[in-house]
């Protein structure tokens, strides 16, 4: 019988959503020149469906991703004068899968409507509105009560719209956004208003998941989640701002990440604290986490009162690693990257993550971790995530295939090589406006704050090439302090000032390294970019495309590639850590992507292409595999 009723109400709801789907309008994407294989299977009912945040699950939350209405109009003005029709959230404005596919200037402002029902809250209860990214101001009413705003465009936030709530449904979501893009001076990555060459379509807007989460009244916010290897435990912070003094927190770890409920045969150790404090947890005889070995320890942090009483007044699943990188000396003298204390070389793809339908965003969750299976299918145990920030399940999906990421803070900088780029061979670093530095550094610690409990990033670039490098040895050592169990790039490429854990060079086609040092590794942070246009996968046709060097063929391009790591092995012998090949896949212009923008093609043979690697993760000739 329940099953049965269960199967009506299913029923019910799926003739709901398209009797709400026609009343709204056929959806479809904008024509666009390049589509991904995605696209077909995207409707305003399945749009990023699953769970947005994988290391703080609870049981119960609302979607809010699916059509909207949009408006575009001056900054001027205080609300639509009339909404234009139907977007598609969470696809960004410019964006094919957006449906509308339209600029946003400086002198605009774009508006959101949205209504939703929900459920009458229990006693005591909040309701929270979560936005995953939006680009880049914002401010958002529900039934005319403004209930917040926000400044950046790449970490997620949140509102408590409780008190905004109607008595009756629906409730009326209203949301304004600005983005000056490249006409302001706050980090936006590669986005440009006229784009060319290596910059590219601007991205205004919602462009992650919009979902709601009833919680009680006394909530965990976040989990700070720090393993020892050499100690054998694992360290957990519940942060719960309103927690009462006699609060605790109990921490349970199950030995693998399957599901959020640990039976008992599952149940590996259990520990009990107070909130807000961290909890230490021993991880007896630990699998550690690498590429290798990608496991992961699940994780059930519950808050209970002073009664220990069941059930616990808040409860979040996630996972963990046992994980541990640094820079250290080999058995020969030589300054390495040692993963878990072996020297380990990291190499991988620069990965941009623009996609030709959906700009910043991809179109499916299954979009998502392709272009991850794919690196990993070539062989490469490293990504370098390049002036851009993912929804946190792409660091999920990297946690759980095995995949180093180095991440990159998304720069902010004037028009190119203007006046906040440090040039080849400058003594100093710019001269950054005091709004620009608060906010990128706002930013930044937004990027590691939410960031910092993903096993996979195991780097931190604050800056790349100069754009808009300022206090370079104030801003790694900041770093450093957020967030001491990883490494950090200062500056990848160009004007290195004798700080961070590595010393980064950027070669095209290169490869080439700088000398050892005793206390830095030595990284080539971007090298290659061979470029093989494929007509048909374009997204500019003629002689407007471009890579660092251009191949009529694939064969050509793989024997070229071939050369390129040849070259690198023996720098490996002399001490090179790690290396970057320039890129995953092409973005606009640029041809110099292992895929095709579309990723119908891939560019290079996955048997060569990995063999080849494999050959550079060999033990180097004069110094053992283990550390001394």
């Amino acid at each position: 019988m329940e099953r049965s009723r269960a199967l009506i109400g299913f029923l019910l709801a799926g003739l709901l959503l398209a009797w709400t789907a026609r009343c709204r309008g056929q959806w479809q994407p904008a024509e666009n020149v390049l589509m991904t294989p995605w696209a077909e299977q995207l409707s305003p009912q399945n749009v990023h469906a699953e769970y947005p945040r994988p290391q703080m699950v609870r049981d119960r939350w609302q979607s809010l991703n699916g059509l909207w209405q949009y408006a575009i109009e001056d900054r001027g003005e205080n609300t639509p004068r009339a909404w234009e029709g139907d977007i598609l959230v969470p696809f960004c404005v410019e964006s094919a899968l957006s449906g509308v596919k339209r600029r946003v200037g400086p002198a605009q402002r774009l508006w959101y409507r949205h209504t939703f029902t929900t459920a009458r809250l229990a006693k005591g209860w909040r309701l929270l509105l979560h936005f995953g990214a939006v680009d880049w101001q914002t401010v958002v009413w529900v039934n005319g009560q403004r209930v917040g705003e926000h400044q950046g465009g790449y970490d997620p936030f949140t509102f408590d719209i409780t008190d905004a709530l109607n008595d009756k449904n629906p409730q009326e979501l209203v949301a304004a956004v600005w983005d000056p893009t490249d006409h302001g001076t706050q980090p936006r990555g590669k986005q440009k208003s006229e784009p060319e060459s290596i910059w590219y379509t601007p991205v205004t807007g919602i462009w992650q998941s919009v979902w709601l989460e009833p919680v009680p009244a006394v909530a965990i916010e976040s989990l700070r989640i720090v393993p020892d290897v050499d100690a054998g435990v694992v360290r957990v912070t519940a942060v719960v701002p309103r927690a009462g003094a006699v609060d605790r927190i109990t921490v349970r770890v199950a030995s693998n990440n399957d599901d959020a409920e640990i039976g008992s045969e599952d149940l590996l150790a259990t520990a009990t604290g107070p909130p807000n404090e961290p909890i230490e947890v021993a991880i007896e005889h630990a699998r550690l986490w690498s590429p290798d070995d990608p496991h992961l320890y699940g994780l059930v942090v519950e808050l209970h009162g002073a009664q220990q009483q069941e059930p616990a007044l808040d409860r979040v699943g996630g996972y963990f690693r046992m994980r541990k990188i640094e820079v250290r000396q080999d058995n020969v003298g030589i300054a390495r990257l040692f993963l878990n204390n072996r020297p380990l070389f990291q190499y991988g793809p620069l990965d941009q993550g623009w996609w030709p339908d959906g700009l910043y965003t991809a179109p499916t969750d299954e979009a998502l971790q392709y272009d991850i299976r794919v690196t990993k299918q070539l062989g490469f145990n490293m990504i370098r995530k390049h002036v851009k920030v993912e929804p946190a399940r792409w660091y999920y999906h990297c946690d759980r295939l095995g995949m180093l990421v180095w991440q990159d803070m998304p720069s902010g900088m004037d028009r190119e090589f203007g006046p906040q780029h440090v040039q080849r061979g400058a003594q100093q670093d710019a001269d950054m406006p005091p709004a620009h530095r608060r906010q990128l550094e706002t930013e930044l610690r937004a990027l590691i704050d939410h960031h910092q409990t993903f096993p996979c990033i195991v780097m931190w670039v604050p800056f790349n090439e100069g754009w808009g490098q300022y206090e370079t040895a104030r801003i790694a050592a900041w770093v450093k302090s957020l967030d001491p169990t990883r490494l950090c790039d200062a500056v990848s490429g160009w004007e290195d000032r004798g700080v961070g854990d590595v010393y980064d060079r950027h070669s095209y086609p290169g490869p080439e390294m700088f000398p050892v040092e005793p206390r830095r590794a030595s990284v080539l942070g971007e090298f290659g970019g061979l470029g093989l246009p494929l007509e048909g996968h374009l997204w500019i046709e003629g002689k407007k495309n471009w890579g660092y060097r251009t191949y009529q063929n694939k064969a050509e391009l793989q024997d070229h590639y071939a050369q390129l790591i040849g070259a690198l092995r023996p720098m490996i012998e002399r001490g090179l850590a790690a290396a970057v090949y320039t890129q995953t896949t092409d973005v606009e212009r640029e041809v110099n992507g292992l895929l095709t923008y579309d990723r119908r093609v891939l560019k290079f043979d996955a048997e060569r292409i990995g063999a080849l690697h494999r050959g550079l993760y060999a033990p180097t000739t004069g110094a053992s595999s283990t550390a001394e």
